[in-house]
């Protein structure tokens, strides 16, 4: 059966739930997705926080939009809050003092403290190794499912459709309009929203539009017990200032990553036990917790354009369709801006106030950062 609306969407995750969200109050939507459940490869994976020092210059303008939206979704879909206090603990060793003075240098919403301090606030912290500290009070834990699973409830409810277990195998443009077979149906549709994430230059290519050199890297978390159960869940996450590991409190656990970002085909990734190995002994080298024991571990997929900055916006040369990729770590708190800025593009309707032509140049797919 063919099915006619007019927009499909390409990929459930986090991207592809809050354009349709947007774009269901008025247009007829598609959502399709690869695996058998939206947000399997990266969403359901992240374990997110809003920072709104987090990026560059383009995220942090999509950081700043989107925080009044987070804290104002509505609430038929969004019944509890998506943000919720947590705070990021910044701590530097000799090694990574200057990349702290440069985050210090560069932030006015994190309050400098010293070691002594710091500790009493997360006293795991090594103080014969910390030489610096500093508090962003600020940054908030995000719950990503509650956030992906009210926009896809949004969207349903608006008349858009998920499809699941649908990957994309061929399209073709016929009469105006794209003709879009899957694994579960061929679709047609005017336009074509490419949120594939991790496989958004391989859906590119079979639309016949020129790739933007994606760069899908992993992200590796694991489950410690925590040494302090009973108090460490208000502990703000604890960030290495050269950022090659993180600890973030979850009830009574710790979650730490190694923060790698190495690069990897798109794929089901799995953790790396060597990576990881190393990523929790630079936590225990900060700190003096001792790991005995990993209670679980896994890996999700980021996902970067060279210049690490989102691709939004209209293919160049490729009628219909439309880039919303590339999101990387900074994916779940620019979503509310991304999907209400990226709907707009593709209904040709006024952009949102914070959308100057900076932004747009930065985040566009014919950009020279992704040509060179």
């Amino acid at each position: 059966m063919d099915h006619q609306v007019d927009i499909l969407v390409i990929g459930a995750g986090i991207a592809g739930a809050g354009v349709a969200a947007q774009l269901a109050a008025d247009k007829s939507v598609v959502v399709l997705d690869m695996e058998a459940r939206p947000g399997y490869h990266s969403t359901g994976r992240s374990a997110a926080m809003f920072a709104m020092n987090y990026g560059n210059d383009p995220i942090k303008k999509l950081n700043r939009a989107s925080w009044p939206m987070l804290n104002d979704l509505p609430p038929e879909y969004f019944p509890h809050p998506v943000l919720s206090d947590r705070g990021v603990l910044h701590i530097a060793d000799e090694n990574s003092l200057e990349e702290f003075e440069e985050l210090m240098a560069g932030a006015d919403d994190i309050e400098r403290m010293s070691p002594q301090e710091a500790a009493e606030i997360i006293p795991i912290i090594d103080l014969s190794k910390c030489v610096a500290a500093g508090l962003e009070r600020g940054a908030k834990d995000l719950d990503v499912a509650a956030l992906h699973q009210g926009w896809l409830k949004q969207a349903k409810q608006l008349g858009a459709k998920i499809v699941c277990d649908a990957k994309v195998v061929g399209a073709s443009h016929i009469g105006g309009s794209w003709q879009v077979e899957t694994t579960n149906g061929v679709y047609t549709a005017k336009t074509i929203v490419n949120a594939a994430g991790a496989w958004a230059d391989e859906m590119a290519a079979l639309f016949g539009a020129d790739q933007v050199r994606l760069v899908a890297k992993r992200r590796t978390i694991a489950t410690l017990p925590s040494s302090h159960p009973d108090i460490s869940h208000s502990w703000p996450m604890l960030l290495s200032a050269s950022e090659d590991w993180y600890m973030k409190p979850d009830a009574g656990s710790f979650l730490v990553s190694p923060a790698d970002e190495d690069p990897v085909p798109p794929h089901d990734v799995f953790v790396d036990d060597m990576v990881l190995a190393e990523g929790l002994h630079r936590f225990a080298e900060a700190t003096e917790y001792e790991v005995s024991h990993v209670e679980g571990s896994w890996a999700g997929l980021r996902v970067f354009a060279p210049d690490k900055t989102p691709v939004c916006g209209f293919a160049p040369t490729v009628e219909g369709f439309f880039w919303l990729a590339g999101q990387g770590g900074y994916g779940i708190q620019t979503a509310p801006a991304l999907s209400l800025l990226a709907a707009q593009m593709v209904q040709g309707k006024e952009l949102p106030t914070f959308a100057d032509q900076q932004l747009i140049d930065d985040l566009s797919p014919d950009r020279a950062a992704l040509k060179n």
